[in-house]
């Protein structure tokens, strides 16, 4: 029984970091994704 737990728990935190990972790029790319828009916007204003 406690074998199988342990296997449960190394299960749980790999797919938390997966989740956590997804969030994180997600979030990353999106943020990169306003700065470029942002760039574009200030090179608009300048010409």
């Amino acid at each position: 029984m406690e074998y199988f737990l342990e296997i449960l728990k190394e299960i749980l935190k790999g797919i938390l970091r997966e989740v956590i990972a997804y969030f994180f790029r997600k979030n990353v790319l999106e943020n990169k994704k306003t700065t470029l828009r942002r760039r574009k916007q200030k090179g608009g204003l300048h010409k």
